[in-house]
């Protein structure tokens, strides 16, 4: 039996429901008149914390205490998203709370941790911050928040997607980032209970594809050196053994460049007027190349999964102007890891 059934993104849903946005969707009808298909925003980039990832923390602090568990402090390992909605999800009952990171996480990212009253503690490695959230989780009163890997994160993280499926019909497909997986496993199991005929469809950067290769070689896959990427929210070295299964389950999955992500990153913030995360953005190089595809005309959904980015990311991305060349689609669509 899965570790995560749609009955426990049911349950998140009614639990987080008083404490996150339920995000708007949006589309652009100057990008729809390029590509020739209807493409779907759904905004969690303006979600509380700038995230969807609020939606996973919160679920699993609040299950732990509907189930009486006693809660002296909060840890959690992240590279920024998830250590801002921790550190939220802790604020808002007065529990104090360590983030372990790398030393190479967005300055932003790790103000808006601070300022949520989390104590921040760097590593030069995501590996050893990895390690030490472990260690730190052993002792009494600990609850650990997992970014991914954990079943009350993924039914959290697809809330998301079973609120898309309210606002929107007859979606052919739905596109999200892969980092560690919680929000493509949390979509797939929303989406096969919600919408069967929908297709779901991943894409990580090809400078962190970890996923991509154990898809490819049927075994997780870690990265041997830390993934440099402008996607820095899908870096992680590894997906989990809760998350690999359902990835697997997936019906498409993209490997994108950085040429690509800051093109996209750049088109998007300038049609949607959003402040729009590299990970975020990079779901469009799989849309075009699985528009490209078809024959009838599509409706398809991207998860906006996030928007903080600091000034130093901004300036890689806007390093070249991409907005000289409108989007199209390719002639040739290249073909998705599953």
């Amino acid at each position: 039996m899965p570790s995560v059934t749609f009955t426990d993104i049911s349950a998140a849903r009614q639990r987080i429901a008083s404490y996150v946005h339920t995000s708007d969707v949006i589309s652009s009808s100057l990008l729809n008149s390029w590509l020739g298909h209807e493409v779907f925003f759904k905004t969690e980039c303006l979600q509380r914390t700038g995230a969807f990832k609020l939606r996973g923390a919160l679920n699993t602090l609040l299950h732990a205490r509907e189930h009486n568990q006693s809660i002296k402090r909060v840890v959690a390992s992240s590279s920024g998203n998830h250590a801002q909605a921790v550190a939220y999800a802790a604020s808002l009952f007065n529990l104090p709370v360590t983030i372990y990171s790398a030393q190479n996480i967005s300055k932003i990212k790790a103000a808006a941790t601070r300022s949520y009253g989390a104590e921040l503690r760097l590593f030069p490695l995501r590996e050893e911050a990895d390690n030490a959230v472990a260690e730190a989780a052993k002792e009494p009163g600990i609850l650990w928040i997992p970014p991914f890997n954990h079943p009350n994160v993924i039914a959290g993280q697809g809330t998301v997607a079973a609120e898309a499926f309210e606002q929107t019909a007859d979606l052919n497909a739905l596109f999200m980032p892969c980092g560690g997986g919680g929000l493509a496993s949390g979509s797939m199991l929303a989406t096969r209970q919600l919408s069967p005929g929908t297709k779901v469809i991943a894409c990580e950067p090809l400078a962190g594809n970890d996923a991509a290769q154990s898809l490819r070689l049927g075994s997780i896959q870690c990265l041997q050196t830390p993934a440099k990427t402008l996607a820095d929210g899908a870096a992680t070295p590894a997906v989990g053994e809760h998350t690999y299964p359902l990835l697997q389950q997936l019906d498409g999955f993209y490997e994108v460049d950085e040429v690509q992500i800051a093109y996209w990153t750049q088109w998007l913030q300038h049609l949607l007027k959003l402040h729009i995360e590299p990970t975020s953005a990079m779901s469009m190089h799989g849309v075009v190349n699985y528009l490209a595809a078809q024959s009838t005309p599509q409706r398809v959904m991207v998860i906006l999964s996030g928007g903080n980015i600091d000034a130093q990311k901004m300036q890689q991305i806007w390093q070249d102007d991409h907005l000289l060349t409108p989007p199209s689609l390719p002639l040739i669509a290249m073909a998705s890891v599953i």
